[in-house]
């Protein structure tokens, strides 16, 4: 009996292990696929033979994802789709036969299903297997960790040298193409402030086109790229019309009362770092109008490191913190991406002691923008990177089951 139990046991622990196994080879093998199609792809708009081919692909839509011709849309079948993926069959194949790896073969198929669909699109010219180029409305927000038709809009006609990823964006997160800056006008709140002139830096030297919206112009110097308005609180809704223009709204500005307890520090403390941003938040999602505005248009906000962490500034956490929770709770509605800048101490006139530097604050920022993370963290405390998170995700879940989104 107790051989009988012994002998169960290592055939149960033997078939875990191969499930386990061929779980483990199989799935990385899909990702490797997917690496390979998207590496390719990207390789189409650098190599000048392979784009001439790839080139019929881009040049098959209109602006709302609808073919010129079923004709143009078949020969851009031919040249790119059954191409790409005939080649993803002609590396995974041997692959899988080299390794002797069972699980590699879901690599094989998955790759042939790219192959199958593509096929089908140019015998028959269908598109309902073309799932992120259905023409229509662009109703959702551009996804994160898989790419929609919103995502990959972006790749068409917003930027043809970004947005290279067709199913996971792994390899726009690698290569920092997804989410483009080039040619976008991106207006910043607090642009006099030592983190908004290092923005403004940053931004320009990814060619965007910069409104800097300032109480104090006579530190910032305009130029082709950049435009400075005057801008204080209180005046949020006078923005409207400049907004409408603007694609990535950055809400920077802030105060710091620091040991303060009294009614006008409480009022300004709020008003300045909780409502003044919301308001501009709300004048903004007013203008994600349009078939395609939700695909570019985006709101970052920065709501500080306070949100989980102390800043020895009740007043400075406090206001910040509400400011956190109800961004967290906007985000139900996904009218647009919103972004969180959750950021440790830096120099700045709020804060002369600040440990790192606005100028690599800038720089963190928008590097990790361009691999489209939606929580920005940027400090020195290991705590935050651990702490924020499961405030974040606590907050949402909680939110998202007792309140009620607009009807």
């Amino acid at each position: 009996m107790a051989q009988s139990w012994i002998e169960n046991g290592v055939s149960w622990v033997y078939l875990l292990n191969t499930l386990s196994r061929f779980a483990v080879w199989g799935l990385g093998s899909i990702f490797i696929v997917e690496i390979l199609r998207d590496s390719y792809h990207a390789l189409c708009h650098q190599v000048d033979w392979l784009a001439k081919w790839h080139n019929k692909h881009h040049m098959v839509y209109r602006r709302d994802l609808s073919i010129i011709s079923v004709k143009a849309y078949q020969e851009s079948q031919l040249y790119h789709d059954i191409v790409e993926s005939a080649l993803l069959l002609l590396i995974a194949t041997p692959m899988a036969l080299g390794i002797g790896e069972s699980g590699l073969w879901l690599g094989v198929v998955y790759a042939g299903t790219f192959l199958y669909g593509a096929s089908v699109r140019y015998f028959q010219g269908k598109i309902d297997t073309d799932y992120n180029h259905l023409p229509g409305p662009l109703e959702q927000i551009p996804s994160n960790w898989w790419v929609n038709r919103t995502y990959h809009w972006r790749h068409h006609f917003d930027n043809v040298d970004a947005y290279y990823s067709g199913v996971f964006p792994l390899v726009d997160k690698i290569l920092g193409t997804a989410l483009s800056l080039k040619g976008k006008t991106i207006a910043v709140t607090g642009a006099s402030g030592a983190l908004g002139q290092a923005l403004i830096s940053q931004l320009l030297g990814q060619n965007a086109k910069v409104i800097a919206l300032t109480s104090h112009p006579d530190r910032l110097t305009p130029g082709e790229k950049l435009k400075v308005l005057v801008w204080e609180k209180g005046r949020e809704h006078e923005l409207q019309s400049v907004l409408e223009k603007v694609d990535i709204l950055i809400i920077n500005h802030g105060v710091n009362v620091y040991g303060d307890r009294s009614s006008s520090a409480i009022d300004a403390a709020y008003d300045i770092n909780t409502f003044s941003a919301l308001r501009l938040m709300d004048v903004f999602i007013a203008t994600v109008t349009g078939p395609q505005a939700k695909a570019t248009k985006e709101i970052w906000v920065n709501t500080s490191e306070a949100e989980v962490s102390p800043a020895f500034s009740p007043l400075y956490e406090l206001s910040k913190r509400a400011l956190g929770d109800i961004v967290t709770l906007k985000r139900l509605d996904r009218d647009c991406v919103i972004r969180k800048l959750i950021l440790g101490p830096f120099k700045s006139q709020l804060n002369p002691y600040g440990i790192m530097s606005a100028g690599f604050v800038a720089r963190i920022i928008i590097f990790l923008a361009k691999r489209d993370i939606r929580n920005i963290i940027v400090t020195i405390n290991p705590l935050t990177y651990i702490f924020f998170p499961i405030k974040e995700i606590s907050s949402h879940l909680y939110f998202r089951l007792f309140t009620q989104g607009r009807k």
